[in-house]
């Protein structure tokens, strides 16, 4: 080895560290592309089962069908986005929103009651809450901002849904065009395992969204069903909602419950709190925990035994791994990935003992 040879493979190491980093930074700057296919994607595989029923049983020629499945999608979501004014409206009423110095007074109202409930010191606290200045610390005025940045968004939102709704239709019209674009980096004599690699992971990771659907849907009637009967106000958006964060394995159900005992207390600041706002916080806290068991006893074990073929142990520690290693995005990816992965293991590497218990059921 002469020092030309050293100097060529020096020179081409650099070079290929610098096209990765080249690669990595131009991946990072239209991170919001890769968002909007990925979305797409989800989309895709969620209308793929009404476009092939269109097709099939009604006989819709597949650019109809497609359209068909678009309007039923965006109608759905027009409607998500319809129920969830009502409840911005009435908290904005109740937070005071719009005087900022009643919501001030509201929450020290509320404070007050808190320390006569619990029998407090109330001196001694009171005194302490003077010399700290705690209430005269918060910002206040951060709500309304809040508001205005949420405002300012719209118009990137706004461009974001245009996106997602171009590529997700000519995702559904050619089932074959993400997969065709990923041949392009598959050797020739591969090619025919991957096509039935993506053949399958389309179909098992379809079942599974549609299965999340009905996660969510029984989440969202029992949430519904109990908040209906505490009389908490807006009981369809709220329900909605947290069902909808429960989506995100282990947070979200910690976010839901943190989100539904704050609208429930916030739409009742003006009540007492020993009389109205704590039974009621109690019982729609009741209300969670069932709505949780029954989801986690009994919907997610089906889900994922039924539509990825994973067992339910399998499932958890994949969360908790890719959660520990990616944070909330992990949580949400964990188990569409894990999926992806077992499939293609699977027609790449039949063979080894370690991808036939893996992939055993597949």
């Amino acid at each position: 080895m002469n020092s030309n040879t050293i100097s060529n493979g020096i020179l081409k190491a650099i070079g290929i560290i610098l096209g990765v980093a080249l690669i990595l930074y131009f991946l990072y700057q239209i991170q919001s592309v890769i968002g909007y296919v990925a979305i797409a994607a989800v989309i895709s595989l969620i209308g793929r089962p009404i476009v092939l029923f269109l097709e099939r049983r009604l006989k819709f020629k597949n650019t109809i069908a497609v359209i068909v499945t678009m309007l039923v999608l965006l109608s759905l979501f027009i409607g998500l986005v319809g129920l969830f004014i009502p409840l911005v409206v009435k908290q904005g009423q109740n937070l005071s929103l719009l005087d900022i110095d009643l919501l001030q007074e509201n929450i020290e109202n509320l404070y007050i009651e808190i320390l006569k409930y619990f029998d407090l010191h109330k001196i001694d606290v009171e005194q302490s809450l003077k010399d700290s200045n705690l209430l005269s610390k918060i910002n206040f005025a951060m709500i309304p901002n809040f508001l205005n940045s949420v405002l300012s968004g719209l118009g990137s939102f706004s461009i974001g849904l245009f996106s997602v709704l171009f590529i997700s239709f000519f995702f559904l019209k050619d089932s074959r065009l993400f997969e065709n674009g990923i041949l392009t980096f598959i050797p020739a004599n591969k090619e025919s395992r991957w096509k039935n690699s993506s053949t399958k992971i389309k179909d098992l990771l379809s079942r599974y969204f549609v299965g999340l659907i009905f996660q969510i849907l029984i989440l969202f009637i029992i949430y519904t069903i109990g908040l209906l009967i505490i009389g908490v106000e807006n009981p369809i958006v709220i329900a909605f909602l947290c069902a909808l964060l429960n989506l995100i394995p282990y947070v979200g159900p910690l976010i839901g419950a943190a989100l539904m005992l704050t609208l429930t207390m916030t739409s009742n600041l003006d009540e007492s709190f020993s009389e109205v706002i704590l039974p009621k916080t109690f019982w729609v806290f009741i209300v969670f925990m069932i709505g949780q068991l029954i989801d986690n006893f009994g919907s997610q074990p089906v889900i994922f035994s039924k539509s990825v073929k994973s067992h339910p142990l399998e499932i958890f520690l994949v969360i908790l791994i890719t959660g520990i290693l990616f944070g909330i995005i992990g949580l949400i990816i964990a188990v569409p990935a894990y999926t992806a992965i077992k499939v293609i293991l699977k027609e790449f590497l039949a063979e080894n003992k370690i991808v036939k218990k893996l992939t055993k059921g597949l």
